[in-house]
């Protein structure tokens, strides 16, 4: 959400900002009805105020025994245009937050432009994008082939874009996301929390899903909705909150299922796991001071690139473009791994983690804000929030970067514990 006094201020460079999105000047149109709303709270105060004055001046009159009524029906009068007034009000009111509401966040200065995800900027690579000795199958063929991973049983269920997993599959999901709740928590000093999968309107809004993207979403019949991510819930523990500024950072992290009704593209990622309309996510939140956003960045980064490495998985990082970055992020980086057996074998980067610094517009939607102890006042604070990673995608990973000749895949030594000791995964007849 935008702050109005900015928009009054500088119009042309709010303009600028949004059509670095593409978007056409919007500024006229925001401050219109903006300065509606202002002409009629300053008309009705000076109604107000003569009201009040009325008031005193009827009372003087009835007490001296004089005749009031004309008075009285000027009272009545601006009792009625107040109360017509005050609708008005709440209706430009109402309009002028669904304007700021709708617009996404200012990008950073140091986003390169750009129109997609073509044009988004390497900023570094971990590990070698290497190819096996022999043809690289992708998820899909090697989960099939061990009896674990079942598309058809999913559809059976669901319809598309589900999946049903089995046997040491479905450990491996369990272990990958226990690893990496253990790592955040213990090595990077994220809280663990448990939150709800389902939310209420005003907490969708809150980090931004709503109303804008309410078509990609699943949503109850009692007006709740399903998670998109944990970003929702764990972002929304501060909304209405005023923080004591030495709680801050506060470093969050959830394993939570994900619903999403839009999978992307039509035609798009509709083989195997990539992209589904239920997948499982271990997610990092910060609530920052405003001052320790850009670094708490390159920390959130930082902690979902371990992961990565500790697994033993090459990847790249890239900076999103104007065009890529998401709606409510001033600036994100993508962490893409290598999966040898995507692109018909070739190989190809995916995707497994988004990191973005929100700023203040989150916490405006949500006031949320933290008591400046220099300035004795209450301030926004900052909002971020990763993937630290998704765990599907790093099933992904780990099948196709470990697969063997044979059909087999080899386990990274950091989920051997986590898998009772087992460094392989081979197939089972059941």
């Amino acid at each position: 959400m935008h702050d109005i006094r900015y928009i009054r201020n500088h119009p042309d460079d709010f303009d600028l900002a949004m059509a670095r999105r593409g978007i056409q000047p919007v500024s006229a149109d925001i401050l219109s009805t903006d300065e509606k709303r202002r002409s009629i709270q300053t008309e009705m105060q000076e109604k107000q105020q003569r009201r009040n004055e009325l008031s005193k001046e009827v009372g003087k009159i009835k007490s001296s025994g004089g005749d009031a009524s004309s008075l009285i029906e000027e009272v009545a009068a601006l009792k009625l245009a107040l109360t017509n007034m005050e609708e008005q009000d709440r209706e430009l009111a109402n309009t002028l937050d669904s304007m700021l509401m709708d617009y996404p966040n200012i990008l950073n200065d140091d986003v390169p432009d750009g129109s997609d995800e073509d044009e988004n900027l390497l900023i570094r690579t971990h590990g070698d994008a290497n190819l096996p000795d022999f043809t690289a199958q992708d998820h899909v063929a090697l989960g099939e082939g061990l009896g674990m991973m079942d598309f058809a049983m999913g559809a059976k269920l669901s319809g598309a874009r589900f999946v049903v997993l089995k046997g040491d599959l479905s450990r491996l999901e369990r272990a990958i996301a226990a690893f990496m709740l253990d790592t955040h928590t213990r090595e990077f000093g994220y809280t663990e929390y448990q939150p709800p999968y389902l939310v209420k309107s005003e907490t969708m809004a809150g980090t931004g899903q709503l109303p804008k993207f309410a078509l990609d979403l699943f949503r109850t019949t009692d007006d709740r909705w399903l998670i998109p991510t944990a970003e929702v819930p764990l972002t929304n523990l501060v909304a209405g909150e005023i923080l004591e500024e030495t709680r801050l950072p506060m470093r969050m992290t959830a394993y939570t299922p994900c619903f999403r009704a839009e999978a992307g593209s039509a035609g798009r990622d509709t083989r195997g796991m990539i992209r589904q309309h239920q997948f499982s996510k271990v997610e990092l939140v910060s609530i920052c001071h405003p001052d320790h956003s850009d670094a708490e960045l390159e920390r959130m980064t930082s902690c979902a690139e371990t992961i990565l490495q500790h697994l033993d998985l090459s990847y790249r990082v890239m900076k999103l473009c104007s065009g890529d970055t998401g709606f409510s992020a001033k600036t994100t980086y993508d962490i893409e791994v290598w999966l040898p057996g995507q692109n018909e074998g070739k190989g190809m980067y995916r995707e497994i983690s988004s990191c973005s610094n929100c700023g203040d517009f989150q916490a405006r939607r949500m006031r949320a804000r933290y008591k400046n102890e220099e300035n004795k006042s209450n301030e926004l604070v900052h909002t971020l929030n990763g993937s630290g990673l998704a765990v599907g995608r790093t099933m992904i990973a780990i099948l196709e970067n470990g697969q063997c000749a044979d059909g087999s895949i080899d386990l990274p030594p950091a989920l051997h514990p986590y898998m009772g000791g087992q460094t392989k995964l081979e197939r089972h007849i059941s």
